[in-house]
C-alpha cells in the first residue's frame, strides 16, 4: 500500500503498509512483517448526505374557458422572441401565440381558448417576468 522511511536515534527503518482493516494494520519493517493492532478504534469520518425535497412541477397554464375573457400569462421568465397574432385576430384552441426563450429554449405559448385577441402586452425582445400578462383573449 504505502512505503514509509524512518530515522529514530540513528537507525534507519523501511516501513511498508500491507493492509489496514478496522484497527487492525499488517506491516512490513526493514523485511520482518507485523501485525499490529492499534490501541483506539480508529474513527471512520462520515461524509454528509444531501437530502433534497421533491422539486414542485410547475403548473401548466390554464384558462377558464367559461370566462369571455382570458389572460396569457408567462409560464416563466424569459424573453419574447417573436408574436404570431396581432390584435383583433380570431384564434382557435391550440393556435402558437408567441415565442418564449427561456434558459436557452425556446417555448411555444399556444392558445388554450378560441376567441379575438384584444390586447398585446409585450413587443418582440422584451424581457418577461412569470405570470406577466402577455396576451388578452375576448
Amino acid at each position: 500500500m504505502k512505503n514509509f522511511k524512518f530515522r529514530i536515534y540513528e537507525n534507519n527503518y523501511n516501513v511498508r503498509i500491507i493492509s489496514h482493516e478496522d484497527n487492525i494494520i499488517d506491516l512490513e519493517v526493514n523485511g520482518t512483517s507485523y501485525s499490529v493492532k492499534l490501541s483506539e478504534e480508529v474513527k471512520v469520518t462520515k461524509t454528509p448526505t444531501i437530502v433534497r425535497s421533491a422539486s414542485k412541477k410547475p403548473e401548466p397554464l390554464k384558462v377558464n374557458s367559461n370566462t369571455s375573457n382570458a389572460k396569457i400569462v408567462a409560464p416563466i421568465p424569459g424573453t419574447v422572441l417573436s408574436i404570431d397574432v396581432k390584435v383583433g385576430d380570431t384564434i382557435k384552441l391550440g393556435d402558437r401565440l408567441l415565442v418564449l426563450e427561456a434558459m436557452k429554449m425556446e417555448n411555444n405559448i399556444a392558445s388554450e381558448k378560441s376567441g379575438i385577441i384584444t390586447a398585446i402586452n409585450v413587443t418582440v425582445g422584451q424581457q418577461v417576468l412569470q405570470n406577466e400578462v402577455m396576451i388578452e383573449i375576448g
